[in-house]
């Protein structure tokens, strides 16, 4: 019969692997709790138009890359990202009554149905972090303080940190305006998706990685009205602030006027940060201000800012961690005997492990000596003297104990 491989765009974690993702996984809550976050766990499967209404109907998201099934006559669909669905926990739960700031963190499985590239798959993971209840600038700096921190806490230190302001709903339409004038002449010349985009979702536009595209925005003309302070006084002053509160924290940034970031319900502050790490760029977070997405999914009128970070980039770019071996490996020829030591060790919380085929003295050495730390040998002589000869696998140091004693050594 034919081996039936893993699904293309997806992958398994391997037993090798996972020193990685639990370094990943306990810096998140390390970094993530001394901001005063609190994890939270959302369905990998929520109503079709949650994503719909939350991401945006002109997002590539919704039109091309959702999992989305009927079961019992409703629209289900896996989570393409998790915003819209902490969002939808948040008002559910009522957590608008709690005290603000509400900082939420989580990590799990997300699904696109995209073309798989090095560092993204059609089933990815991502650990990210949302704050519900500060329309404040300060919370825009701390959201971004976060990140830098919690990636640096991963050992990435050469960072580049974007910032873009969007405006509000207001002062975008003008820009989307002004900008769809300018394109006008050039709309034949570009992407279908772009065309696309020019009437639903202008401000798209300037996401668009297609070279052509890139060429045409970059036209003087076209570039003069994408390099307008086209914002509000309110959202100037908004931006100001948070470049004066980065500026006093030590963090450098840079403005980068076509940042808009791919999903609909962006506004105001809008950041990606940079990797250098291995000698190339990366970008591993994106994030940015989401101040109505609240009140669109049916809950109150809550400001909200937030980030997400793809965890296979962050693998990639992260020095391997070493295997944990096991802590004990116990070398005898009774059975008996080896189980009760070895579960002995592991009711006192050690990390225990013995020879199932009972093999020679010799080949169990060996074996201890590819997987643990220490060999607990329990021969004749220790047995009948109810003691235990503990060999240090790294040192050759060898020494002999109390059966008693053993759990207090290690």
């Amino acid at each position: 019969m034919a081996m039936i491989k893993v699904q293309k765009g997806t992958k398994d974690i391997l037993p090798t692997d996972m020193p990685v993702w639990h370094f990943m996984e306990e810096k998140a809550s390390e970094i993530f709790t001394k901001y005063g976050a609190k994890e939270i766990r959302t369905p990998i499967f929520e109503a079709t138009e949650l994503f719909a209404r939350g991401v945006g109907d002109t997002t590539d998201i919704v039109n091309k890359e959702m999992y989305t099934f009927e079961k019992s006559e409703r629209s289900l669909t896996l989570r393409p990202e998790n915003t819209a669905g902490v969002v939808r926990a948040f008002i559910e739960n009522g957590m608008h009554r709690l005290p603000a700031p509400v900082k939420l963190w989580y990590k799990g499985p997300m699904f696109r149905y995209e073309r798989p590239q090095a560092g993204r798959q059609r089933q990815f993971h991502q650990v990210g972090v949302e704050v519900f209840g500060i329309k404040q600038p300060t919370a825009d700096a701390e959201v971004i303080l976060m990140a830098v921190n919690y990636l640096k806490a991963l050992g990435l230190n050469d960072l580049s940190v974007e910032i873009n302001s969007l405006g509000c709903p207001d002062c975008r339409e003008v820009f989307k305006t002004n900008l769809k004038s300018v394109l006008k002449p050039y709309l034949q010349d570009l992407c279908p998706d772009c065309q696309a985009r020019y009437e639903k979702n202008p401000l798209r536009l300037l996401d668009c990685k297609v070279p052509e595209c890139k060429e045409i925005y970059s036209k003087p003309e076209i570039k003069a009205v994408i390099q307008s302070d086209f914002i509000c006084k309110d959202c100037a002053e908004h931006f100001n602030e948070l470049k004066a509160y980065l500026d006093n924290l030590g963090i450098k940034y840079s403005i980068n006027k076509l940042l808009v970031r791919g999903l609909d319900y962006y506004n105001r502050t809008v950041f990606e940060i940079t990797s250098n790490n291995l000698g190339s760029q990366n970008a591993v977070c994106g994030g940015g201000r989401y101040d109505s997405l609240v009140k669109n999914l049916g809950g109150e009128d809550v400001p909200a800012i937030g980030f997400a970070m793809g965890m296979e980039r962050l693998a990639s770019l992260i020095e391997q961690k070493e295997e944990n071996k096991t802590t004990t490996f116990i070398v005898c020829n009774n059975m008996t005997e080896a189980v009760k030591l070895t579960e002995e060790l592991r009711g006192n919380g050690v990390t225990a492990e013995f020879d199932l085929t009972n093999k020679k003295f010799v080949k169990q050495l060996e074996k201890a000596s590819k997987v643990a730390k220490y060999a607990l040998i329990l021969g004749e002589d220790e047995i009948a003297q109810n003691c235990v000869t503990v060999k240090n696998l790294e040192t050759s140091e060898q020494k002999t104990v109390k059966r008693s004693q053993i759990t207090t050594i290690f």
